[in-house]
C-alpha cells in the first residue's frame, strides 16, 4: 500500500472531493515562498552533502524529538547531549523503533512524503524497515542532485528566509549572493539577544554590538543607531523582515526620557522588578517604528513558555520540544504600539500565537480593521490538518482572506518542506470546495483565491 493517498485531506463527500481535487491541481506544483524559518544559510553557502539520514531527519527536530521523550526515549539516543550516540544508523533505528507514536500527527505526514517522493522509501518506517531506509536515504545523500541547491531546486522553491542573529556577520549570506546561483536564501533580523535583559551576558552582547557598529550603545540613542545600522547590514543581504520572539506580545510607548532612564536601569543594578518586560515591551514599539523608516515586515512570535524544563536546558539546550503555549491577550498588548505607528502607511506587523482562543476573539477582529497588520498562520502544535483547519473556521469571516500573511513552514528540516507545503495547499483548497458546496463562494471566485493562498499572500506579505 502506497504510503501516500492522492485524497489525502481532501473533503469526504464526493462533490467537495472533486472540487478540493480541481483546486489543488491549479497550485499543486505552484513556486514555494518560505518567507520564516529556522534552515542554515551555511547549507546553501558551502552546498556540501547532508552527511547522513539521523542528522537530516532526527536530530535538529524538535516536532520529533518532543514525541519521543514524553515515551522515555532518551536525548543522548537521539544524537544529543555531551554523552550523545554518534552511531547515525543506531539513532535511526530508534527513530524507526518508535514510528509508531506518531501515527495522526503532522509531523507522520510530512515523514512520510519526504521519504517517499523525495528519497523513494516506499514502505512504512519500522524497526524492521529500518536499515534499507537509511541506505536508500544515505545512497542519495551521496549524489550531486541531494545537496542542498539542487534540493532547493527540485523543491521549487522560489525564496526561504533564515533566521539571524543580529550580531551574525552575514558571511553565509554573502557567500550564497556572490556565487553563480539564482536561488534566494534571505537573512531575517532576529535582535532577541540585544533586546531581552534576562539574556545571558546581554551587557557582553551589547558591548558586542557598539563595536560592529561604532556606535554608543551605554546610551539611549547609540543603542537605538546600532539597531538601525544592523538593519540596514541586513537589507542589504538581502533581508524584508524582522523577527521577534517574546514571552508576551505586551508592547508599550513612554516617552524619551522615561525610555532612556527604562534603558539606564537595565544596563546599571539599579533594574527593578517587570523592567526587563517594560524593555522589551518598549523595544517592540522602537522596532516598529524602525520598521516605518526602513520597510522591514515586523514579526512577533509571542505566547511560548520557552525552555519550560530548567534541567534539559541546561543539559541539552534550546530548541528541544519543551517550549509550551501561554495564554496571551493581544488586544490590551498590542494598543500602545498601534496607537504610535499602527495608522502608518508601508508598515506590516505579523502576530503569530500558540495561543488558539486568541485567533477568533481577537486577532481577526484586530486585523479586520487595522491596516498594518496581517495575521501570521497556525504555529507549531497548530501547523496541522485539524489546525489550521480551525484557524480558517476562526479568522475568514471576521479577517477574510487579504488580511492573512499566507503560510510559512517555520521549520529546521529542510526536507519537510515542500511536505508542510503540500499539506497546507491540501487543507486550503478543501476549505475554499467547502465554501463553493455550501454556496458561499464561486467556483471562479475559488480559483482566484487557490494560488494567493498557496504563495501569493506570502510573497505580498513579505515583499517577495
Amino acid at each position: 500500500m502506497p504510503l501516500l493517498h492522492p485524497d489525502r485531506l481532501f473533503p469526504v463527500d464526493p462533490a467537495g472531493r472533486e472540487m478540493a481535487r480541481a483546486l489543488f491541481a491549479t497550485v499543486e506544483d505552484a513556486p514555494i515562498i518560505s518567507p520564516h524559518g529556522h534552515t542554515e544559510p551555511r547549507w546553501f553557502a558551502e552546498n556540501t552533502a547532508f552527511p547522513d539520514p539521523a542528522t537530516l531527519f532526527v536530530t535538529p527536530d524538535h516536532y520529533l524529538t518532543r514525541m519521543l521523550t514524553s515515551q522515555g526515549v532518551s536525548f543522548e539516543t537521539m544524537g544529543i547531549g555531551e554523552a550523545a550516540e554518534t552511531d547515525p544508523r543506531r539513532i535511526w533505528r530508534t527513530f524507526a523503533e518508535h514510528y509508531h507514536l506518531f501515527r495522526g500527527t503532522p509531523s507522520r505526514l510530512w515523514i512520510d512524503q519526504a521519504l517517499s517522493e523525495v528519497f523513494g522509501v516506499e514502505e512504512r518506517l519500522s524497526l524492521e524497515t529500518a536499515d534499507a531506509a537509511y541506505d536508500a536515504i544515505a545512497e542519495r545523500l551521496g549524489r550531486p542532485d541531494y545537496r542542498p541547491r539542487a534540493l532547493y531546486d527540485r523543491f521549487g522553491i522560489s525564496a526561504i528566509a533564515t533566521t539571524d542573529d543580529a550580531l551574525d556577520d552575514l558571511r553565509w549570506h554573502r557567500q550564497i549572493r556572490e556565487d553563480d546561483w539564482s536561488g534566494r536564501v534571505l537573512p531575517t533580523y532576529r535582535p532577541d539577544a540585544i533586546v531581552d535583559p534576562d539574556t545571558p551576558e546581554f551587557l557582553a552582547k551589547l558591548g558586542r554590538l557598539g563595536e560592529i557598529t561604532n556606535c554608543d550603545t551605554g546610551t539611549w540613542q547609540g543603542y537605538l543607531d546600532a539597531h538601525r545600522a544592523r538593519r540596514a547590514a541586513f537589507i542589504d543581504a538581502g533581508a524584508t523582515a524582522s523577527d521577534h520572539g517574546h514571552p508576551s506580545p505586551r508592547t508599550a510607548d513612554f516617552a524619551p526620557a522615561e525610555a532612556e532612564a527604562l534603558f539606564d536601569r537595565i544596563r546599571s543594578d539599579r533594574r527593578e522588578p517587570g523592567d526587563a518586560e517594560l524593555f522589551r515591551a518598549q523595544m517592540l514599539t522602537e522596532m516598529a517604528r524602525m520598521s516605518v523608516d526602513d520597510g522591514l515586515v515586523l514579526q512577533i512570535h509571542a505566547g511560548s513558555c520557552r525552555s519550560q524544563s530548567a534541567h534539559v536546558l541546561a543539559e541539552y539546550g534550546a530548541n528541544r520540544g519543551f517550549d509550551i503555549p501561554l495564554s496571551v491577550s493581544w488586544t490590551e498588548a498590542l494598543s500602545p504600539l498601534l496607537n504610535a505607528v499602527g495608522l502608518e502607511p508601508g508598515l506590516t506587523v505579523i502576530p503569530y500565537t500558540l495561543d488558539e482562543s486568541t485567533y477568533s476573539r481577537e486577532l481577526a477582529p484586530m486585523a479586520g480593521v487595522w491596516p498594518c497588520l496581517l495575521l501570521g498562520p497556525p504555529w507549531w502544535f497548530h501547523d496541522s490538518y485539524e489546525g489550521m483547519r480551525r484557524y480558517r473556521q476562526s479568522v475568514t469571516e471576521t479577517a477574510g482572506f487579504w488580511n492573512l500573511a499566507g503560510f510559512n513552514d517555520d521549520t529546521r528540516a529542510f526536507c519537510s518542506i515542500p511536505a508542510r507545503h503540500d499539506v497546507a495547499r491540501r487543507v486550503d483548497c478543501a476549505f475554499l470546495a467547502e465554501l463553493v458546496t455550501t454556496h458561499r463562494l464561486e467556483e471562479s471566485e475559488a480559483y482566484e483565491l487557490a494560488p494567493l493562498l498557496a504563495n501569493g499572500l506570502a510573497k505580498r506579505a513579505f515583499r517577495l
